[in-house]
């Protein structure tokens, strides 16, 4: 049942968000909200898998994989967190009963995608998001401290009344249109990114950004939020609703990109953006609107057990992977821009911590490594929740040693939770709320967005940004 007031609030339920309240003390009390149901996150859709640093000695090679994909951008400190992260993570996923693909000895089947140097991402089939976020929902769903809310909404964040410059909880709209105010000592966002104000994009059409428009209207710092991937190779179809991503796997494990006379145009293995920019030359040069992507000189039985989800999608769409050319086109897939953050997860704004597609911490620079997402996203949740742990802590410690400092009257006449003023605070800023219908936040925080996008670089916007207005 809902309350007035929990210690945490985590604004999202993929992998960042799921990890980040599992990361936390089992007797803080934490609201998870959702707009749609648990499991649809672009977590759960990711196929290629996670990447990790496999021993010492690959420290070095990896590094530079994901500076030199991030053209140099990156965030040194970011990154290496991440690599030097990355196994402990691992370990605790398995613990968490994630399942990575084995060989009959037990070892990984480490795999390789474009930009990588070698094999060093780890797979469940072609359903690797499904795999670690369903295991995820799993633990969350067995921690009474959690309580989710799905088809929850948030339309706002509250913020100090005198100095706007802490957060203390959010404004939501429930499931059934009720608005209501939710206290915290501290948020965590975690809501994905932008996809669903794409025409194209793998994303679901729920995700449209709206922390970042919430964040720009509280002058909350946002970094390069004009770096987004437009993934090379999504299933081409002209029905509208998400597109069905086709992992870069294929194409590290063989596949080749083909233009409409059926020849071969770019060395797939090359980072996401340059593969791109290829496809996108060859489809103005053509005059087409997709390619084509051929794995079929490998054994049927090979890509079927390799690529299962993806084999199965393409047969009900009218193609046999196994036999044929698929038609791919690009599409809006991943933000590596957002609200800017520390390696901790804090944001220019007290008491409010994103993690996940909705953070900048720099460590994907102006292009994402693929398969470092999912990994990104669990350090850093893991991170921010540490940080707010530290920080709870230590106001614990202060105001026992304020309230050690009193006199047992004074300490009596203490302000409590039900004293201060809660009601009253609470519909003062329920009529600070700028209370809309769906459609026209939707278009508030779009055009908020474009914006800053359009500010930000007005050539990506002109080229990608295709139902802006």
């Amino acid at each position: 049942m809902l309350q007035n007031k929990y210690q945490v609030i985590v604004v999202g339920t993929g992998a960042a968000g799921l990890y980040a309240a599992l990361s936390l003390p089992e007797d803080t009390q934490i609201l998870m909200i959702t707009k749609d149901a648990i499991q649809n996150s672009d977590s759960y859709l990711a196929q290629g898998g996670i990447s990790v640093l496999k021993d010492e000695a690959d420290y070095t090679s990896y590094f530079e994989d994901t500076m030199r994909a991030g053209h140099y951008e990156n965030n040194k400190e970011s990154v290496h967190v991440m690599i030097e992260s990355s196994r402990a993570i691992i370990n605790k996923l398995l613990g968490y009963g994630v399942e990575f693909d084995c060989y009959e000895d037990g070892s990984f089947a480490y795999t390789r995608e474009g930009a990588h140097s070698t094999y060093r991402i780890l797979r469940h089939d072609d359903m690797t998001g499904k795999e670690i976020t369903s295991k995820l929902i799993m633990q969350v769903k067995k921690r009474r401290n959690i309580e989710v809310m799905e088809y929850t909404t948030m339309i706002d964040l509250i913020t100090n009344s005198k100095t706007s410059s802490v957060c203390e909880g959010i404004v939501i709209e429930e499931s059934s249109g009720e608005i209501k105010n939710v206290y915290a000592d501290a948020v965590i966002l975690a809501t994905g990114g932008i996809g669903g104000l794409f025409q194209n994009s793998t994303n679901y059409s729920h995700i449209t950004g709206d922390s970042f428009a919430i964040a720009l209207r509280h002058n909350v710092e946002l970094q390069d939020i004009h770096y987004i991937q437009i993934h090379p190779t999504a299933l081409y179809t002209k029905k509208k609703g998400r597109k069905f991503l086709i992992s870069e796997s294929l194409r590290g494990e063989g596949g080749v990109l083909l233009n409409s006379k059926g020849e071969r145009f770019v060395n797939e293995l090359l980072p996401r953006d340059v593969v791109t920019a290829a496809i996108k030359e060859e489809m103005e040069k053509e005059g087409t609107d997709h390619v084509y992507l051929n794995i079929s000189h490998l054994p049927a039985d090979t890509i079927i057990k390799r690529f299962p989800n993806i084999y199965q999608r393409c047969i009900e769409e009218g193609y046999d992977l196994t036999k044929e050319p698929i038609p791919v086109a690009p599409a809006q897939h991943y933000l590596m821009g957002g609200i800017k953050v520390d390696t901790e997860g804090a944001t220019t704004l007290k008491n409010l911590y994103a993690v996940g597609e909705t953070a900048c911490n720099g460590v994907h620079g102006a292009n994402r490594l693929a398969s470092n997402s999912l990994l990104e996203s669990l350090v850093f949740a893991e991170r921010a929740a540490g940080k707010i742990i530290k920080e709870q802590q230590r106001e614990y410690c202060r105001q026992m040693q304020f309230v050690h400092g009193l006199t047992a009257t004074q300490a009596v006449q203490l302000p409590t939770e039900k004293n201060t003023g809660t009601q009253s605070k609470e519909i003062k800023n329920m009529e600070e709320t700028q209370v809309l219908d769906d459609y026209k936040r939707y278009e508030l925080f779009r055009q908020l967005i474009w914006k800053e996008i359009k500010r930000e670089d007005e050539t990506f916007y002109v080229r990608w940004c295709n139902n802006a207005s």
